[in-house]
């Protein structure tokens, strides 16, 4: 399938502005194309990130309920609930806004504050414990969000910089050379029309 021209007037000064136009759109092809080459290095860097908190969070989920259990048998869901109140975050998360060629993710700080102990106020032995591993698993979700929301805003964005590429290259573009070679072949036709007018007029002359 030939791709069309531009429906543009044959003249010089069109010409010209077309071909300026080339320079740019070819420039702008070549910037996104380092673009998405960025992109899909970021993308490789986050995917092995988001693999290894991944893996990571299913090892701290599964020793988090672990000891969740052990503590809800021993304690029951009243004292539990009791001893939960009044109990002070055991971490600190500050979520900023980032930006990584032009796309922006959140950027999550999430750290462990020092737990203090409270297992000797009435409470199983177990209690603190499970406040660590579930503070734990909250911090390393905050991470694993982050790292999860940044994969997929990058992918979205490599896949929109892609299709622009393709569009400038497959069908921006061609349809400007097209229209370049139109009017160069009317611009050397109606020369050479001319010519021969000339030629005729000269004959007709002497």
């Amino acid at each position: 399938m030939t791709t069309k021209g531009l429906k543009i007037p044959p003249t010089k000064s069109a010409l010209l502005v077309l071909k300026r136009k080339v320079n740019f759109l070819e420039l702008d092809v070549s910037l996104l194309e380092r673009k998405k080459e960025l992109l899909t290095r970021l993308v490789y860097e986050r995917l092995k990130q988001y693999r290894e908190l991944r893996n990571e969070a299913k090892s701290v989920l599964k020793t988090a309920y672990y000891w969740l259990g052990i503590t809800h048998t021993r304690m029951g869901d009243r004292s539990l609930q009791q001893a939960a109140l009044g109990l002070t975050s055991p971490f600190d998360i500050k979520i900023l806004p980032h930006s990584s060629i032009g796309v922006q993710y959140p950027n999550i700080n999430a750290k462990l504050i020092d737990l203090q102990p409270v297992s000797l106020m009435g409470t199983d032995t177990s209690f603190d414990e499970t406040r660590y591993h579930l503070a734990d698993m909250v911090v390393l979700l905050a991470r694993f969000g982050e790292s999860e929301t940044a994969l997929w805003r990058l992918l979205e964005e490599q896949r929109k910089t892609q299709k622009r590429v393709n569009a400038l290259k497959y069908n921006v573009i061609p349809k400007y050379h097209n229209t370049i070679r139109f009017i160069k072949a009317t611009l050397e036709e109606d020369r050479n029309t001319l010519f021969q007018i000339k030629i005729l007029r000269e004959q007709h002359y002497t």
